[in-house]
């Protein structure tokens, strides 16, 4: 979101290219064209499509196959802002399948209570890994090499798959590694690296930017870390309602269309990391309701949705009024939600 929940951490409770296809043909002619229009395209190529061009080229996997992502419909997620686990899931009248955490980077979230209970009643984590106060180049050069090995191995140890988002709304205010991509990109996949020569394969690695780029920010998708580092694509959107005139009413759909159809050509499974409505200038209630046959019409690729739950820039509590629990009751209810 714009302004993010960065006040509630984990201490305070558990949270949050391609050249165009080619005809064979004979002759001299066309071979040396052909050449030509390569080197063309190699030349005017930016230096964020060079960045993940130097990637290691890898097949994307099919989304039904991806770790955690169901055959058929998506999961319910949830972050608890607003009340406890026991005392939301009993509100909403089930437990949803991925509970959502935010962790500052020194943060020891492998070992955090949250995470093990999540696994111990049968939820999913969503690990929110927030490098404040970080500068991108330490983690490129290797010098916070130490915490990420400690963060590897206690990934490790828990033996289960879950969802680590790191620096996630990278597009957005947040700006990690100071809204360059090449710097992002290169410390996200530093990070990945490093785990996987741990041996922490557990891990199912999530990327998350926000659904609007800020003004002075490149486009979400430049800052794509590439196929072979990036499990689920996703990203986190709102409904901001028209408590502000400059905001329009977006539905479900309306909200995620444009930057959805740039993270299926990914063919990966998507998660929107984080949702949420305000009950102003429109229905609450429809904007719940038209949630999954969003997902089901428009949005197959979308395996995994997670309600943001806590009052803060708008109303995005799912109580914010009776009808608005009772349409977020049927929504978790709802077969699609639990595959």
């Amino acid at each position: 979101m714009n302004t993010h929940l960065r006040c509630l951490n984990a201490t305070e409770q558990p949270h949050p290219r391609s050249t165009p296809p080619r005809r064979a043909a004979p002759g001299v002619v066309v071979t040396v064209l052909l050449l030509t229009l390569t080197a063309l395209a190699t030349a005017c190529s930016g230096p964020h499509q060079a960045a993940r061009d130097r990637a290691p080229r890898t097949p994307s996997a099919s989304a039904g196959t991806a770790p955690l992502a169901p055959e058929q419909g998506a999961l319910l997620g949830h972050y608890y802002g607003a009340g406890t686990v026991a005392r939301t899931d009993a509100r909403i009248g089930r437990t949803p399948a991925v509970h959502l955490t935010y962790y500052d980077w020194s943060d020891d979230w492998a070992r955090a209570p949250a995470t093990r209970t999540d696994f111990a009643q049968g939820r999913i984590p969503l690990i929110n890994w927030e490098p404040f106060g970080i500068d991108f180049d330490d983690i490129i050069g290797g010098e916070l090499d130490d915490t990420i090995r400690r963060r590897a191995d206690g990934a490790k140890a828990l033996g289960r798959p879950f969802f680590l988002d790191f620096a996630a709304e990278m597009n957005e205010e947040e700006g990690w590694g100071g809204h360059d991509p090449d710097k992002y990109i290169t410390a996200y996949r530093h990070i990945h690296d490093v785990f996987v020569d741990r041996g922490a394969t557990n891990v199912v690695w999530t990327w998350c930017p926000n659904v609007t780029d800020s003004p002075d920010a490149p486009p979400a998708m430049d800052y794509y870390p590439g196929d072979r580092y990036v499990d689920w694509t996703g990203v986190d959107g709102y409904n901001w309602g028209r408590s502000d005139p400059d905001f329009p009413w977006q539905s479900f759909a309306d909200l995620f269309a444009d930057i959805y159809e740039q993270l299926a050509a990914k063919g990966k499974p998507v998660i929107i990391g984080e949702m949420g409505s305000d009950e102003a200038g429109g229905s609450k209630v429809s904007w719940i309701d038209g949630v999954v046959p969003a997902l089901k019409a428009r949005f197959p690729l979308i395996k995994a949705v997670v309600w943001f739950d806590v009052d803060k820039e708008r109303h995005w509590r799912i109580d914010s009024s009776p009808s608005s629990l009772a349409a977020y009751r049927r929504l978790a209810q709802d077969p699609y939600l639990n595959p």
